[in-house]
């Protein structure tokens, strides 16, 4: 890569090696941010562009390129989160998170075929885990900016409060008004054997139309959301209670499941289920499991949200 500021200012850039050593934790931290890996990269493809749209000088006057692109990301994904919650007001049904595939199958890179850059993978741990992201997804873009930031990328309340446009103070609130919305959203840890195990069974009592097996595994208070974005067939509102989820899949498995594959896959860091069709991943199924039982069923078929789950 070249910056070009003028006539013969067409040269290498020395820094770019360094520069590009911060995509991957640019890409971790916008993903989390927005919970949209598509908007993720746009944001840090942004955060780098405003970085060569200046002079060699302004750059050289930079003490840490790697705070500048953080402090740069964070704003742009904050004014980003603004613009999108404008947007969800008409999106059709219930937006969710973009489901990350485990790395093994993240080899859909971008539309077109590429495979992806080992620089864009996310860092899967519980901080991209779906119950985590809904609860995200419920703050207020500075709630979530702050919490961020300082909860999970350890920026210091100072630097944060730059990004934020607010006083370090305001963002210490911020980020502790974020984290009790966690704490209190938050099911105890059961182990991934265990999750694994009981999604296994859930897979089959489905494919069994086992209705009473599937009410076991279910939390009574369990609820069922699913995102179609207008772009695939799918319930519109949630459903709550163990028992209609459990009639609901039923009936799914008499209707849908018929020609197609339902496999168990990993979805951001976490076991569960795909539906494969004609080669291609048509449905994503995120689990959230509290003790033995299912508290939380995501559904993901909006296809644009699909993009990077392998096919086959």
């Amino acid at each position: 890569m070249t910056t070009r500021h003028g006539p013969g200012e067409d040269r290498p850039d020395p820094n770019l090696d360094a520069l590009m050593r911060e995509r991957r934790q640019l890409i971790n931290l916008a993903y989390r941010l927005l919970g949209s890996l598509s908007e993720a990269e746009d944001a840090v493809q942004e955060t780098y562009a405003r970085w060569y749209a200046m002079s060699r000088r302004q750059q050289d006057a930079i003490e840490s390129p790697g705070a500048w692109l953080t402090t740069v990301a964070g704003r742009v994904c904050l004014n980003m989160l603004g613009s999108a919650r404008a947007r969800r007001e008409t999106y059709v049904g219930e937006w969710l998170p973009e489901p990350l595939p485990e790395r093994a199958e993240w080899i859909g890179g971008r539309p077109g075929g590429a495979a992806a850059d080992p620089a864009d993978r996310v860092t899967l741990d519980e901080s991209v885990g779906m119950a985590f992201l809904v609860v995200l997804d419920s703050m207020t873009p500075a709630e979530r900016v702050a919490f961020i930031l300082h909860d999970v990328f350890r920026l210091p309340f100072a630097e944060v409060a730059e990004i934020v446009g607010r006083t370090p103070a305001a963002c210490r609130q911020l980020a502790s008004s974020a984290r009790r919305r966690v704490r209190e959203s938050r099911s105890p840890a059961v182990p991934a054997a265990r999750q694994l195990g009981i999604v296994r069974e859930f897979k089959r009592a489905w494919e069994a139309k086992d209705i009473d097996a599937l009410i076991g595994l279910l939390d009574p208070d369990a609820k069922a959301v699913a995102d179609g974005g207008g772009l695939a067939t799918t319930f519109l509102e949630p459903i709550d209670g163990g028992e209609q989820i459990a009639r609901a899949w039923v009936e799914l498995a008499r209707h849908r499941l018929g020609g197609v594959a339902l496999l168990e896959r990993t979805v951001n860091g976490q076991p569960g289920l795909v539906v494969q069709q004609d080669g291609a991943i048509v449905t994503v199924f995120a689990f959230d499991v509290a003790g033995d039982r299912i508290k939380h069923i995501w559904v993901i078929r909006n296809p644009e949200k699909l993009r990077r789950w392998a096919r086959g």
